[in-house]
């Protein structure tokens, strides 16, 4: 899970298409609240049929583990967190492990991945506060977790919808700010701004999945340089779709 960055804009066809209107196109006309909600509950119908199991793609089997791998995976790939965090679970298995380890010796078992010494020295802060106020659990709740030093919205929503079910937020990563822009979900440009849209937009049972939905469709069809328009499924409901006219 990345850090969010400029997006480069796909040529847009709007204008060829009527029914993807869009409030951040000169092209279009603006899109009404309600036209907008029913594209988005098409955009989670056709989302949720094409990914049925879409999931948090970083390896785990408890919440601090995933807390943990969600601090690795700053400014790195999902892929290279598993390679790393797959030997360093087996080597840490509490909070108490991490936060009485030598910061020395985790810093090198977390050294493949980047910035490894400010995620090391976060990671043993943060178990040593799970330790001292929380018998060694992850907690709960947004502020408690926002608390936790190398802990921001992000990471707490990765944790709370995916370790516990627990529906606070929309997780915001890189891929999900992208698509958001490109399908006119939100014009903000931080993820905290970009979150609250989205918030309004999709329905609270779903923030977690539609995280991933947008997650997985970014890596799989709307890469950033290159998306696939003519093969994505819902060209059709995207107002930056590069496709050919009917």
């Amino acid at each position: 899970m990345g850090p969010i960055r400029p997006i480069r804009p796909i040529p847009a066809r709007a204008a060829l298409h009527p029914r993807s209107q869009t409030t951040h196109s000169p092209c279009v006309p603006r899109e009404s609240a309600a036209r907008r909600a029913e594209r988005v509950a098409q955009l989670s119908k056709i989302l949720r049929e094409t990914y049925p199991d879409a999931h948090c793609e970083l390896n785990h089997s408890n919440p601090l583990e995933l807390l943990i791998a969600t601090i690795l995976s700053a400014q790195c790939t999902d892929r290279q967190v598993n390679v790393v965090t797959a030997d360093l679970f087996r080597k840490y298995r509490t909070a108490a492990d991490y936060a009485n380890a030598p910061l020395e010796e985790l810093e090198a078992d977390v050294r493949r991945i980047g910035l490894y010494r400010n995620k090391a020295k976060n990671i043993q802060s943060c178990c040593r506060a799970l330790v001292a106020l929380y018998g060694g659990e992850v907690p709960k709740t947004m502020d408690e977790l926002t608390a936790l030093d190398g802990v921001g919205r992000k990471t707490a929503n990765v944790v709370l919808g995916n370790g516990y079910g627990i529906n606070v937020g929309f997780v915001v990563d890189t891929h999900v700010a992208r698509l958001s822009e490109r399908l006119a979900l939100s014009s903000e440009a931080t993820p905290e701004k970009i979150e609250q849209d989205l918030m309004k937009l999709f329905a609270p049972a779903d923030w977690a999945m539609a995280s991933h939905w947008l997650i997985w469709h970014g890596r799989r069809r709307c890469a950033a340089r290159k998306p696939d328009c003519e093969s994505c499924e819902i060209a059709t409901l995207c107002p930056s779709a590069d496709i050919a006219g009917p």
